[in-house]
């Protein structure tokens, strides 16, 4: 046994883990042009979640009910709590001009990343995400800024400052935005992680289903971004998203704001933003 599972259950997941990245890679939309790129991702969102689910009751067929209950809630929690991810890395990726096949791989690196930064943090415990605490303050004021920058300038790419942009090598090396959708990853498992070994401490119940997770968000987030071109004052939206995230980071020691109230308030933003570019375009 290895922190509470069999080698061959750690090695079968994490070949599941490379089997779904392979076959996401080959997708119609990720190595070519498609007519119907958002179908694409919200059908292999879905497969995945089917994937999570089936996984779900394998962990209740071998190790019980408990267990597979615990791998659902970590899994809900963690893909509920990175929904904040995905307008974070909307922004990055506009601020950076990265196209969709370009944002892709940066992803597919990211989810690498991520494998192995989950796995130290969910091995320490709580106790090495405490030290990174002081980080999110930074992290939070730099997002205030962001969504500040974001609503006076109109577009997301105002959004990144200019000495920022000007650190991507002239090759158009995907290196600094990588590194930023990591530290991005980083600064949210601040939250998520122990979040997640709240309802569960078995580390390989915590481990697979924030990985579940964070798949699942990979290919949502192309879902999403698919339908969030289309609305005109996408920036505006996305600038009160930030400054909400960044209020939440800010304020997380005196004040804590639950799941289902977060989910909430990013669905009212984004359905007034819809509502706004669709009253406008109607009018045109």
């Amino acid at each position: 046994m290895i922190a509470g599972a069999s080698w061959l259950w750690w090695a079968g997941f994490h070949a599941a883990v490379v089997f779904l990245l392979m076959v996401d890679s080959l997708l119609p939309g990720r190595r070519h042009e498609t007519r119907h790129p958002h179908g694409v991702a919200w059908l292999w969102t879905g497969v995945l979640a089917v994937a999570a689910a089936g996984f779900a009751i394998w962990i209740a067929v071998a190790h019980g009910r408990q267990p597979a209950l615990e791998f659902v809630a970590g899994y809900t929690i963690e893909l509920s709590l990175s929904i904040d991810n995905l307008f974070v890395f909307l922004v990055i990726f506009s601020g950076f001009h990265i196209s969709e096949r370009r944002q892709h791989y940066a992803l597919l690196w990211g989810v690498a990343g991520a494998v192995v930064l989950r796995a130290i943090f969910i091995a320490t415990g709580v106790t090495l995400i405490r030290r990174f605490e002081w980080i999110t303050w930074v992290f939070g004021l730099i997002l205030l800024y962001a969504a500040w920058r974001l609503v006076r300038g109109g577009s997301a790419h105002a959004a990144i400052p200019g000495w920022i942009r000007r650190m991507q090598p002239p090759d158009g090396s995907l290196l600094p935005v990588i590194l930023a959708v990591e530290l991005t990853d980083v600064m949210f498992a601040v939250d998520s992680i122990p979040a997640v070994l709240a309802v569960t401490r078995n580390p390989f119940v915590a481990y697979t289903s924030n990985i579940a997770a964070i798949l699942g968000l990979r290919s949502l987030y192309f879902a999403l971004a698919s339908l969030l071109d289309r609305f005109r004052y996408l920036h505006y939206g996305l600038g009160v998203l930030l400054a909400f995230v960044a209020l939440k980071m800010l304020t997380a020691h005196w004040i804590e704001v639950p799941i289902t109230l977060s989910l909430a308030v990013i669905g009212a933003i984004l359905g007034v933003c819809a509502l706004a570019s669709w009253m406008v375009e109607n009018r045109a």
